[in-house]
């Protein structure tokens, strides 16, 4: 009886809305802070996750040794490889895509790699006008890891201070 007494007094005076109210008059008077976004650029963490990027060797050579298990692991199916046998006998990638329209930069293609081959940079600033123009291919992939490796290097070790 005493719950219906005060569920009806609540809602007569509209105590849900006057809570909300209080809130907002709260803030209201605050100092805002607000970026000017492409003037100013917020700090990311090291653990962000943005445009993908294929790592090299410091030799030049490709890490990806087309295990295939990043392929196996992404939950969007997102990722197509084919491979080939080469003459020293080790197994290199001849395509390699990331369909950026499926991905949803869950990182698991990231954790899944047992050399460190596909990261995840920090770069967000990308777009396609084009469905194709997101379709990131190997050539494109190793482009963006040479531009990204200095960032990349220093992100993880950072990281292996986490791990």
């Amino acid at each position: 009886m005493m719950t219906k007494v005060k569920n009806y007094i609540t809602s007569l005076f509209l105590w849900e809305l006057l809570k909300g109210l209080r809130l907002t008059g709260k803030h209201l008077f605050k100092r805002k802070i607000t970026v000017q976004y492409p003037e100013e650029k917020t700090p990311q963490s090291h653990r962000f996750r943005g445009l993908h990027a294929l790592r090299r060797y410091p030799n030049g050579e490709e890490r990806c040794i087309a295990c295939k298990l990043c392929e196996a692991v992404c939950p969007a199916v997102a990722i197509t490889i084919e491979s080939e046998p080469r003459d020293d006998g080790s197994r290199r990638t001849t395509r390699y895509d990331i369909d950026l329209t499926k991905c949803i930069f869950c990182g698991f293609c990231e954790e899944s790699c047992p050399v460190d081959s596909i990261v995840e940079t920090r770069i967000f600033e990308y777009h396609g006008e084009k469905r194709g123009d997101l379709l990131m291919t190997k050539p494109r992939l190793l482009e963006i890891g040479e531009l990204a490796e200095k960032q990349i290097a220093e992100d993880r070790a950072r990281d292996a201070f986490y791990r």
